[in-house]
C-alpha cells in the first residue's frame, strides 16, 4: 500500500505556497538541498513530477495541480490526528486594517483553520491606528497594516500598487477641479494623493470622503475619481491615470507585526504570509 511521508508533503506545499525552494527551506527551518530531497523523495513515491522548476520559476506541474488539495487535506488530517491526542485550545488574535482587508483574506482564514484544530482564531477590523494601539497593549498577537501607517519594521508580506480609478464613463471637464474620493483627512494616501496633485498643478475638490468599501461605490457610480489600491478597484472600474494626464503614485507594503515567537506561533505566521504572498507576487523565484 502507498503512504505518505508527512514532512515531504510538507515541504512539496510550501514550496508550492511560497513558489520557491529558498523560502520553503526558511519556513521549515532547513536547507534548499534538503527541501529538494523531500521532494524528490516524494515524487519518486508517487511516480510523477510534482514541481515543474526552471532558473527563472518554480510552478506545479499538471499533477502537482492535481495533487495540491489533497495534499492539504493530507496535512491537516494530520495535524487533527495529532491534535486529538494533546489538545490544547490556542487563541491567536490577528489585527487587519480595513483598508487592508482584500481577496486574499478568506484563504487566509480557511489555511488558519485547517492548520490547527485546537486553534481559535479571533480577528478584528479596524483602523490601522486603532490596531497599533491594541497591539502594543497586547490585545492583539500580530497585526496586518500597510507600512505608510507605521514606521516600525516588520516582516513585509507584498507590495500595495495604487492607481486613479474611476467609472468607465466617467468625463472630466477641462478647466474643472478634478472631482476626487478619498478616505478619512488623516489617511497618508490622500495626503500624498492630493500632494501630487497640487505639485503637477492640477486643481481638484474633494466631493466624497468615505471607507474603502464607500470609496468604491463612489467609484462604479461615476461621482469621482479615486486614488485607490489597484486590488481592491471595483471590478466594473479603469485606471484613469495617463487619460487624465494624473502623477503616478507611489506604492506601499504590506506589513505583519507580531509579538509571538513560540514554534506554534511561527506556523501560523508562516500561513499569513503564504497567503498574502500568492495574492501579491508572480509565481516565479528559486
Amino acid at each position: 500500500m502507498l503512504t505518505l511521508d508527512v514532512d515531504a508533503v510538507r515541504a512539496f506545499v510550501l514550496v508550492a505556497e511560497h513558489r520557491s525552494f529558498t523560502r520553503a527551506a526558511e519556513a521549515l527551518g532547513t536547507t534548499q538541498g534538503a527541501v529538494s530531497v523531500k521532494l524528490k523523495r516524494l515524487e519518486d513515491r508517487l511516480g510523477h513530477r510534482l514541481i515543474e522548476r526552471t532558473p527563472r520559476q518554480v510552478r506545479l506541474s499538471a499533477q502537482g495541480e492535481t495533487f495540491i488539495a489533497p495534499a492539504r487535506e493530507f496535512l491537516a488530517a494530520h495535524e487533527r490526528a495529532v491534535a486529538g491526542l494533546t489538545v490544547t485550545r490556542r487563541r491567536f488574535r490577528l489585527g487587519i486594517a480595513s483598508h487592508v482587508m482584500g481577496p486574499e483574506v478568506p484563504t487566509l482564514l480557511a489555511r488558519l483553520k485547517s492548520l490547527d484544530p485546537a486553534l481559535t482564531i479571533e480577528v478584528l477590523l479596524d483602523t490601522s491606528w486603532a490596531l497599533m494601539e491594541a497591539f502594543d497593549g497586547g490585545a492583539l498577537d500580530a497585526v496586518i497594516i500597510r507600512s505608510d501607517d507605521d514606521r516600525r519594521d516588520g516582516e513585509v508580506l507584498g507590495p500595495e500598487h495604487f492607481g486613479w480609478f474611476a467609472a468607465p464613463g466617467f468625463v472630466h471637464h477641462a478647466g474643472e477641479p478634478l472631482p476626487i474620493a478619498t478616505l478619512s483627512p488623516c489617511c497618508a494616501v490622500r495626503d500624498e494623493a492630493t500632494r501630487l496633485l497640487d505639485r503637477a498643478g492640477i486643481p481638484w475638490m474633494e466631493v466624497f470622503v468615505g471607507g474603502t468599501t464607500a470609496n468604491a461605490a463612489a467609484i462604479s457610480a461615476g461621482l469621482a475619481v479615486a486614488p485607490f489600491p489597484c486590488r481592491l478597484a471595483p471590478s466594473d472600474s479603469v485606471e484613469v491615470g495617463d487619460q487624465l494626464g494624473l502623477p503616478p503614485l507611489p506604492s506601499h507594503n504590506i506589513v505583519l507585526h507580531s509579538s509571538l515567537s513560540d514554534a506554534r506561533t511561527k506556523e501560523t505566521l508562516r500561513t499569513i504570509t503564504a497567503a498574502f504572498r500568492e495574492h501579491r507576487k508572480p509565481a516565479g523565484g528559486s
